[in-house]
Formats: structure tokens, C-alpha cells, sequence
């Protein structure tokens, strides 16, 4: 504020068994502050084709495949995301790959009322974050749509000392709300997070505790932009796309950011509500 050659071909399996992508046409704000922006319609993958575990959680990533998962914007698996020893690693330089790409990694769904839940760990001084309910815009980062639960090695990132009052820490909704009680594990320990997103109210957890709620589309999720860097005044087209998360549909892929730092993941699950 996210191994290459088995990746790819993985990915392109996936995308070749849906529809053709396609884009959808500029769309126009009534508030002439907003710059147009463009939509795109990218291949999704069907969840019939992922196992359930015991909870009915269909299991996204087990450490196996990375079926599912294709770039931010992109038709493939950037090479600095790969599987490394049964994690999802987000690596800033990895290890035999030359011009190494980088980019956000998404699990290409729309999902709406939902439990994410993952572990993860971060590397020291480092910086990640996960997206939910975001829409595909072109030539814009995943952030630009899609509200942020925020990863950080607490101790030593800049972040943590900087938003107001704690609100760039770990399990926060970034520069919004932040996480209380802040119970996130030192960098490289396994943190447990989930997020429940259900008829627009959404609730942050950090290692099995509640730390942050609020409700999408109220006045007081405007109010929340409004004092954050997302305001209409300092990004307009954020303030638009945030102030309309999921858009028509109120739903939208979950995704996973290349901040430039090593971080893992695993057990990734979602339970459809």
C-alpha cells in the first residue's frame, strides 16, 4: 500500500477453458471531477471445479496448483508469484528468474457474500496487503476499487507509525479503521486472518479475534473516505469506485498485492454465504 513455468501453464489451462475476454465501454461519472475509466470483462473460473473442505470452504489455494490465479489485469501468473514449498510466495527477487514480473495476483471469481479466510507471514520490513469485492480497471491498480485489509511487519514498516491512530497496522481496514486490539505476530511468524463480507457488512479477524468492522454503501462508508486518502478532494476516481465497491453486481475478485516484499501465504479458503 503482490513460479514461474508451472504457474503459466497452469494458468493458461485455466483461462482457456473460459469465455474470451472482452471489454466493456469508458464509463462517465456524473461528477465531471472524476476521470473516465474502463471496466474490463477478464476471464473467471468456475468454483464447481475446486474441492470443499470439511466447513464447505471451497479451497483456493492448497499448496498443490495455483488453478485459479492469474495477474491483476493479466491473462497469466506473474513470476515473482509461485509455490514455495506449499506456499503462495510473493518473492522481490526470485531466485533464477531473470527480469522477474511483478504485479498484483488475483483469484479470478466475483464473490459477494463470502468468508475469506488465510494464513500468512511477512518478511522483515515488509509490506502487503489483500483486496476483496475489486473490479478489473484499466490501467489502474486493484486498490483504485476495492477496500484493503492490510498485511505489515508492524515493528519495523513505516506504515505502522503513520494514517492516524494505527490505522496502516496489520488486520486494518488501510488508512480507515484500525485494528484493535492489535494482536498481529512478529515478521516471519504465521498470522491467521479472515474476512466476512455479507449483504455489505464486512468484518476484519486477526488470529481468531474481531478487529474491524464497518458496513459498505452507508453514509458513514462515505464519511470513512472522506477522511482518508481516498477523499474526493485528493483521488476522485478512488472516492467514486470505493464509494460503489462491487459496483452493479456488489461483488468482485479477491486479490493479493506485490508491495516490492517477500510475503507468504496459505490454506487460502472461501465460503461462499
Amino acid at each position: 500500500m503482490k513460479k514461474q513455468f508451472i504457474g503459466a501453464i497452469v494458468g493458461f489451462a485455466v483461462l482457456s477453458t473460459v469465455a474470451c475476454s472482452t471489454q466493456s465501454p469508458k464509463n462517465a461519472s456524473a461528477d465531471a471531477s472524476v476521470p473516465a475509466y474502463e471496466l474490463l470483462d477478464l476471464p473467471k473460473v468456475n468454483l464447481k471445479s475446486f474441492r470443499k473442505n470439511a466447513v464447505g470452504a471451497y479451497v483456493i489455494f492448497d499448496g498443490t496448483s495455483l488453478e485459479g490465479w492469474r495477474g491483476y489485469n493479466k491473462d497469466h501468473i506473474p513470476s515473482k508469484w509461485a509455490i514455495d514449498n506449499g506456499t503462495l510466495k510473493f518473492s522481490k527477487k526470485p531466485a533464477g528468474v531473470q527480469n522477474a514480473e511483478g504485479g498484483d495476483l488475483i483469484f479470478a471469481h466475483d464473490f459477494k457474500n463470502f468468508e475469506l479466510e488465510f494464513e500468512w507471514k511477512i518478511s522483515e520490513v515488509g509490506n502487503s496487503g489483500v483486496f476483496f469485492l475489486a473490479k478489473e480497471v484499466k490501467d489502474q491498480a486493484i486498490y483504485v476499487s476495492s477496500p484493503e485489509y492490510q498485511l505489515l511487519d508492524n515493528e519495523r514498516h513505516p506504515d505502522a507509525k503513520q494514517g492516524v491512530d494505527g490505522n496502516r497496522k496489520s488486520g486494518s481496514l488501510y488508512d480507515m479503521i484500525p485494528a484493535k486490539p492489535q494482536n498481529a505476530f512478529p515478521a516471519g511468524e504465521w498470522n491467521r486472518a479472515k474476512i466476512v463480507v455479507n449483504k455489505g457488512k464486512v468484518t476484519h479477524y486477526q488470529n481468531d479475534e474481531k478487529v474491524v468492522e464497518y458496513t459498505l454503501w452507508t453514509p458513514e462508508w462515505t464519511q470513512l473516505l472522506d477522511a482518508s486518502k481516498f477523499s474526493k478532494e485528493k483521488w476522485p476516481l478512488a472516492y467514486e469506485l470505493l464509494n460503489n465497491v462491487g459496483g452493479k453486481s456488489k461483488s468482485g475478485v479477491i486479490g493479493f498485492q506485490d508491495h516490492g516484499d517477500d510475503i507468504w501465504l496459505r490454506n487460502v479458503t472461501v465460503k461462499v454465504l
